[in-house]
């Protein structure tokens, strides 16, 4: 089901269509104790009465898209005839909330589209509308896609007066909006996380309503009554990084709930920006519906990109069209939430202000801005839907994350409320310090000096306004820097260690002391990609059929892309090794070793740099585990190359596959890899002057965990399935099941062939890989989930190896193994050692024969 929710209208150029949504039935009339019919000797509405009557000399009267009365305790709206039946956009986001919910003043809580039409017995109606089909009216087949979809009737409004002119209505909202109405109020999965129940409707009112050329704010507290939740996210809504397991304070307190919501009511355009069709070689948020028309022979399905309207004025175009650089005829406009800490401003707006060199090379000079909010205007509101703001959240909360608010017709992004979370700064903080402080002495220390720390909010500053432009991750970017360039100190620093600041490259791990290399060579920043992305995506072509506009960005991506630093690999959830989070560079291996070089160098100096005056060791603790967390990091970068499929999206006029295997050098090397590094205990790790400061010693111990999980990873059913499927399509060059198994069987089996003495850890490894393969022997547990790639995410599928080599490989390595294991046990000295190798051979015995 798409995230994004759609509108309808019947314009002059076609019909659009919609899928209905199921209406909310509560407040419909009670018959026999039950949800029914009205009771039909209930009292007739009376009809319209005289203007005069209604609104009275006594309201207090507003213009804009609604004209606003209040008349004394009542609201009414009087709504033009010339906005019934267009679309608008109902934004419903928080105000205030309760404290413990995880959720803040700010963030999104519902977005419905609606549209206003008369209805008979003097009624309006509001109808809750969802974009799924589209066909010109000129078109036979309209009629069929219009008798094929109907809007739920959300509200009905009695007519209480016509306008002066009579060319508008007047209906009474007070109740609708003091009410629980889904379509401007908590959504019903909001409700089932925090135990909602029935509306306190006396304890629940409108704040305020405030109208404006193109949207009405309507400001509302609802009260409800809530019994604790001990599980789940009780606040849902929008994207909230961590789920809330605690209950909320106020429900235990005082079995209630109140939340202040503000709903904006604003006016689409008439006439829908002109799309641009998705393409999968630029990494642009995309939208859909279906298109019918009578001349098909098959449906289309049109995706198009999520983006700003961004056009030059008319007195400008011809200089646009000469390549002259030209000011748009709307600028993108970011407030600064005036809750944001005054130090921390000016990175933030730099972080916006960073984009405007992308934008000139689309044509458009100062396209972007940032501005700090003016406090003393009472005409802006911060839930204004109407303007984008970075909203400042007081959180223990370690993110970011940046959304944005587009018209589902054409892609035409509306507004965006980045959610800015207080504790970012130690999230960049821990990753500033592990990442580079083996090189920069000022990433010593536990809390950075203002400059350094408002540098790390503006390169998060940056990332998430792309993704509000349009932009998903590219994780693919940093792959396209060859590791040996991240340690040559002119390059790094020109360019930067990553072409796209849309990637999860972080920081320059991979430079070493000796490079001395500045910051400028650590921090990630706009790169080529993000440049290029905003090239394709709002050059403006003028250009009105998508199709045709189409032939002109393809044409743009296969000249461009020619470029590899122009490559968009994708979110990173596929099997493609080139595409990570939070890795470096084009050979993993090589990237992880030098990052391990750097860990050693800063371990030993964690209890130096980590120390503050009365810190009971907390701080040590914390960065161990990150440094342990960034090594855990490197062993998964590593893993993903084996049974790696190289994915490039391509269009018919480039050469060369779309699929390719990861090469058998690479995969081997993977391999060897974590067996050196990972499988062969990483005593440097378990460093005692730490861990008897931090660890209890029989607390689940990470360093074995993070070899267990990798063991497993590497041995995942889906993962050798690949390895035999690419051997099958790419012959025998590619990396083999068999030779995989082996290569990983006797790395971790190697003291059997030397006897050596086998540690507590390789004991409990050589376990684990038993216990691995006896699953994988087991047709019950034969399943393995794939993941693949679609323009609007990814699609999970399930593969059952039971049939394939993958348990035949398996079976086949536990008997060479018990064959192995059994010769070494008489040659064995070591206690533990024997007692180990004899229980793994009663295991596998009873695996391989359990009737024995």
């Amino acid at each position: 089901m798409k995230k994004t929710l759609t509108f309808s209208l019947i314009l002059l150029s076609g019909t659009w269509l919609f899928a209905q949504q199921r209406p909310d039935t509560s407040s419909f009339p009670m018959l026999n104790g039950r949800a029914g019919m009205p009771n039909m000797a209930a009292k007739p509405a009376t009809g319209p009465k005289p203007y005069k009557e209604v609104i009275t000399n006594k309201a207090i009267t507003h213009k804009g898209l609604f004209t606003v009365h209040q008349v004394e305790d009542k609201y009414y709206f009087e709504i033009p005839d010339s906005i019934l039946g267009r679309e608008i956009l109902a934004v419903t986001r928080y105000s205030k909330t309760p404290g413990g919910g995880r959720n803040y003043g700010g963030e999104l809580v519902n977005q419905q589209t609606v549209e206003f039409d008369k209805g008979p017995e003097h009624k309006i109606f509001m109808k809750v509308i969802t974009l799924i089909n589209y066909a010109d009216s000129t078109n036979e087949i309209s009629k069929a896609v219009k008798n094929s979809n109907l809007n739920p009737i959300a509200a009905a409004f009695p007519i209480a007066a016509f306008g002066k002119d009579s060319t508008s209505s007047v209906i009474d909202v007070t109740d609708f909006f003091k009410g629980d109405n889904q379509a401007v109020s908590l959504t019903p999965a909001i409700k089932r996380r925090l135990n909602l129940s029935m509306l306190a409707a006396d304890r629940s009112y409108i704040e305020s309503i405030h109208t404006y050329p193109i949207n009405t704010e309507i400001r509302t507290v609802k009260t409800y009554s809530s019994t604790p939740s001990a599980a789940g996210n009780p606040f849902g809504g929008a994207p909230s990084p961590m789920p809330q397991s605690e209950p909320l304070p106020a429900a235990m307190d005082a079995g209630a709930v109140t939340i202040e919501l503000n709903t904006s009511m604003l006016l689409l355009p008439k006439v829908p920006m002109h799309k641009r069709l998705f393409d999968p070689r630029v990494g642009f948020f995309a939208d859909d519906y279906t298109v019918y028309s009578d001349n098909q022979q098959k449906v289309d399905n049109q995706v198009f990109a999520v983006r700003w309207r961004l056009e030059p004025k008319p007195e400008d175009m011809e200089k646009y069209k000469r390549g002259e650089l030209v000011e748009p005829a709307k600028q993108i406009v970011y407030y600064i939430d005036p809750a944001t800490p005054k130090q921390w401003r000016p990175y933030l707006i730099a972080g916006v202000n960073d984009w405007q060199k992308a934008f000139e090379k689309a044509g458009f000079k100062n396209a972007i801005v940032a501005k700090e909010w003016p406090e003393n205007d009472s005409t802006m509101s911060l839930e204004d839907a109407r303007y984008s703001v970075i909203r400042y959240f007081a959180s223990d909360i370690e993110n970011a994350y940046g959304p944005n608010v587009h018209d589902p017709r054409s892609g035409e992004i509306l507004e965006s409320h980045i959610g800015w979370y207080h504790n970012v700064m130690k999230l960049v903080h821990d990753w500033y310090m592990i990442q580079t402080a083996a090189v920069d002495p000022k990433a010593r220390k536990m809390k950075f000096d203002d400059s350094l720390m408002g540098e790390l909010i503006r390169f998060v500053s940056s990332h998430e306004v792309g993704h509000t432009l349009g932009l998903r991750h590219n994780m693919g970017s940093s792959s396209k820097t060859p590791v040996e360039l991240l340690r040559n100190k002119a390059w790094v620093e020109a360019n930067g260690h990553t072409a796209s600041i849309m990637d999860y490259a972080r920081f320059n791990y991979v430079a070493q002391p000796e490079d001395n290399i500045s910051e400028a060579g650590l921090f990630p920043r706009i790169g080529d990609y993000d440049k290029w992305a905003i090239q394709w995506g709002y050059t403006y072509t003028g250009i009105s059929d998508p199709k045709k506009d189409e032939l002109v960005t393809n044409k743009w991506a296969v000249d461009s892309l020619k470029n590899p630093r122009l490559w968009f690999g994708g979110e990173g959830r596929n099997v493609d090794p080139r595409a990570q989070t939070e890795d470096l560079g084009d050979d993993a291996v090589k990237a992880s070793n030098y990052g391990i070089m750097n860990l050693k160098r800063i371990l030993v100096q964690l209890p130096v740099w980590t120390k503050e005056e009365a810190d009971k060791y907390q701080n040590l603790s914390d960065m161990y585990q990150q440094l342990v967390g960034q090594f855990a990091r490197y062993m998964g970068h590593v893993t993903k190359n084996v049974g790696g499929i190289e994915e490039t999206f391509k269009s018919v006029e480039q050469k060369g596959d779309v699929y390719a295997p990861t090469p058998k050098e690479k995969q081997k090397a993977a391999v060897a890899f974590l067996n050196a590094q990972l499988f062969q205990t990483p005593t440097w790790l378990l460093d005692k002057e730490i861990l008897n400061k931090i660890s209890y010693p029989t607390a689940n111990e990470a360093i074995q965990n993070l070899q267990v999980s990798t063991l497993n990873s590497l041995l995942d059913a889906g993962r050798l399935y690949r390895l035999q499927t690419s051997r099958n399509r790419f012959g025998n060059g590619t990396y083999g099941l068999d030779e995989m198994m082996d290569d990983v069987q006797k790395g971790i089996f190697s003291e059997i062939y030397s006897n050596k003495p086998i540690d507590a850890y390789r004991r409990n490894l050589q376990k684990a890989y038993v216990a691995k393969l006896i699953e994988l022997i087991d047709p019950t547990k034969s399943n393995a989930a794939s993941l693949t790639p679609t323009a609007r995410g990814f699609n999970l599928s399930i593969i059952n190896t039971a049939n394939t080599d993958v348990p035949s490989v398996a079976r086949g390595e536990l008997k060479s193994l018990l064959v192995a294991v059994n010769a070494a046990i008489p040659a064995t000295s070591d206690k533990l050692s024997k007692y180990h190798l004899q229980d793994l051979s009663e295991r596998i015995k009873k695996a391989l024969d359990p009737k024995s």
